[in-house]
């Protein structure tokens, strides 16, 4: 059994430059950056679904875009099936776009509206070094419009996307995606603009896809109850950060970050939890501009300490296979007032 991560990321970090005013760039020669991951660490198995999740902001897009080499990496490294990825590499480029490839939020704006929907699913085919007949063009795109639920796919087939609602389009994109059999698939927030029949099963696709195909999933979303739903392991981000990894049991009351269980302790649960408080967090989010030292966490923590404030602090494995980026973690009991 190969044991080599499909996706690992070490020591990622994107930074973009931040808008200036004249005084501020040419006269106070002050530089505005935008720190929108920083030293992120993650490796993603083959057939296993990662959930990356936190608010808005907190840099997950960014990190599914620099894994794609759709954003330039300040730093760190992303390898692919063991080897680094290397973007200027056209040829290297050519075959990573076969395998690895993105599922983006909005299916109104990703879809070209001058494309009927054949012309859609069979443009990744253009990636192929070999050539393909119309007729075989076809039973592709067939099959791959069948596997995402759009049947008779037929009916489908030379729609324009103005003739398809949200759902459709996103089985499309969906149907684009699988054409290639990728082994690595990021799912940007795919079903936030879905109703909840078609969100249904469109997670289940990506199940059979995982389990039929041993395709693996980064999937990007800020629904915990999502991620607890669907995902192998879950990662909670914030400010371009990781606060903790683990199972995504840990949703369900297991989490062991001030951060990670103020997120939770809103979730619907059933029996006791639900007359247990919630937990507020007071403050608003530090800006990824202006980051603060230490435990970034530490303005809004209500357990921070002055150890907070100046050490950033380590990643603890507080049980197997979950990790924290706390100084003190510990059960949420603590937290609830």
């Amino acid at each position: 059994m190969n044991n080599t991560p499909v996706v690992s990321l070490q020591d990622l970090e994107v930074i973009f430059k931040g808008k200036q005013g004249f005084i501020d760039q040419y006269i106070l020669r002050k530089k505005k950056l935008v720190h929108a991951v920083d030293g992120l660490n993650l490796d993603i198995a083959p057939g296993e679904i990662v959930s990356l999740v936190g608010e808005s902001g907190s840099g997950k897009t960014t990190t599914g875009r620099a894994i794609l080499q759709l954003t330039p990496l300040t730093s760190g490294k992303v390898l692919f099936k063991g080897e680094e990825i290397e973007p200027r590499n056209r040829q290297y480029m050519r075959n990573f776009r076969r395998e690895a490839q993105m599922i983006f939020q909005d299916p109104y704006q990703s879809l070209n509206p001058r494309f009927n929907v054949f012309e859609i699913v069979t443009e990744p085919l253009l990636f192929e070094d070999r050539s393909y007949s119309l007729a075989e063009k076809e039973i592709l795109a067939l099959q791959a419009l069948e596997f995402a639920g759009l049947r008779p796919a037929i009916d489908y087939l030379y729609r324009f996307p103005h003739e398809l609602s949200g759902g459709q389009r996103q089985r499309v994109s969906i149907a684009t995606c699988f054409i290639m059999s990728p082994d690595f698939i990021i799912a940007d927030e795919p079903v936030s603009m879905l109703d909840a029949s078609v969100r249904a099963d469109i997670l289940k696709l990506f199940v059979n896809m995982k389990e039929e195909r041993n395709t693996a999933f980064l999937f990007i979303t800020h629904d915990l109850s999502l991620a607890w739903l669907i995902s192998d392991r879950v990662a909670i981000m914030y400010l371009g950060k990781v606060m903790e990894i683990g199972p995504a049991d840990i949703i369900s009351g297991k989490c062991q970050h001030p951060y990670s269980q103020a997120l939770t302790s809103v979730l619907a649960m059933v029996g006791e939890e639900r007359r247990q408080k919630k937990i507020l967090l007071e403050g608003e989010t530090p800006s990824p501009i202006d980051i603060p030292s230490g435990c970034r966490f530490h303005p809004r923590c209500p357990i921070a300490v002055e150890r907070c404030r100046v050490e950033e602090p380590p990643y603890h494995e507080v049980c197997p296979g979950q990790f924290v980026s706390c100084h003190f973690p510990g059960p949420p009991e603590r937290l609830r007032r």
